[in-house]
């Protein structure tokens, strides 16, 4: 599904790219989990990150854009009753389409409704023996609401800052020593900010 989304979001890029004009950003973000489960174990919830988080955005026109959400792999902890137990590497691909309120001056502030998967690899399990674990894929809506701020001697250049919300809760499962099942209510606030060039 995931493969899908993409190549359609890429095919009508593609498609439109002599019409508008591309962005590319550069932030820095801190992903913050809003959520926690309550397992048969106890209390779980995923800590705080930290991530770097370019994105690409095509813009159809001054008001209306697209923007792909890219990722370094984010390391995620989870913990148990304050100790971690399990760490998960995973991609937070998210794709939305932004309404930019555009004004005469260099500030503009923008709001965008999407989609967001979370793509999990290579967990692992801390201090529970011998137990092996699996997160899946999951996939949820995506919120955002920022500014791009365009200083007046800048031409091409500016600096942005952003807060977006994802509705993620990946199933997670542990078998071996430790036993169970549970989604793992993630929902993430994620707040960036960078460095944006349009071109």
């Amino acid at each position: 599904m995931l493969k899908q989304i993409t190549l359609v979001a890429l095919m009508g890029l593609s498609a439109s790219a002599m019409a508008g004009q591309w962005q590319v950003k550069l932030g820095g973000s801190v992903v913050a989990p809003t959520q926690d489960t309550q397992t048969a174990l106890g209390v779980v919830e995923a800590d705080h990150e930290y991530a770097f988080t370019p994105s690409v955005e095509y813009f159809f026109n001054d008001n209306i854009s697209t923007e792909l959400l890219l990722a370094a792999p984010i390391n995620h902890d989870v913990q148990l009753a304050g100790t971690d137990v399990v760490r998960i590497k995973h991609l937070p691909p998210t794709l939305t389409a932004k309404y930019h309120f555009k004004n005469n001056t260099g500030f503009t502030p923008y709001i965008g409704v999407g989609g967001t998967a979370f793509v999990a690899w290579d967990e692992r399990t801390k201090g529970l023996g011998d137990t092996d674990v699996k997160v899946k894929e999951d996939f949820g809506f995506a919120g955002q609401i920022g500014f791009n701020f365009q200083p007046a001697d800048a031409k091409n250049w500016g600096v942005f800052f952003d807060a977006r919300y994802a509705q993620l809760s990946p199933e997670v499962t542990l078998s071996g020593d430790v036993a169970a099942q549970f989604d793992l209510d993630i929902d993430p606030m994620v707040y960036t900010i960078g460095y944006s060039y349009k071109f």
